[in-house]
């Protein structure tokens, strides 16, 4: 019989709010926000990191949280597709996507759109390339990328 590790407390911050969960030591960042939090925004594809549908930002940063253990975001800032817009206020990266038809099967999106955003945050002008290279961890197969990138350029010409 294998033993069972003791779950501990995992205190973190989620998309503004200060959160506890009590998780085993080998849950993923991506069980805990999914199963512990209900946070299903952040999809669960290929659980490998190969796909970036599970993309969420650690501090700023993107991560594929099917490969961050949940306490390695131990006191740390998790932002979620859920924190990003509202369906009543959309982020303006959530209304390019929708005006440029970037947005098809949907699967890809909360990761993109976070790759994106960190982008921006980063790089409020980043060139074609720099895009390309900012999203190339988040697989699409439904757009072939040229209007998630235009969606991406469109909010980019309207930053100051």
């Amino acid at each position: 019989m294998p033993l069972k590790a003791d779950k501990v407390l995992l205190k973190m911050i989620v998309n503004s709010r200060a959160v506890e969960a009590m998780v085993n030591p080998t849950w993923t960042l991506l069980k805990v926000l999914r199963q512990e939090l209900g946070l299903t925004g952040t999809k669960k594809g290929c659980e490998r990191g190969d796909c970036g549908a599970c993309t969420v930002l650690l501090d700023g940063k993107p991560v594929n949280s099917c490969l961050v253990l949940a306490l390695q975001a131990e006191g740390k800032k998790v932002e979620t597709i859920e924190g990003m817009g509202t369906a009543e206020n959309l982020h303006p990266l959530q209304k390019s996507f929708i005006k440029n038809g970037a947005v098809q099967c949907g699967f890809c999106t909360p990761g993109m759109l976070l790759s994106a955003l960190a982008l921006l945050r980063k790089n409020p002008k980043p060139t074609r390339q720099e895009i390309r290279r900012a999203i190339s961890g988040n697989l699409c197969r439904c757009t072939g990328y040229a209007k998630i990138v235009k969606a991406i350029q469109d909010v980019s010409a309207l930053q100051g």
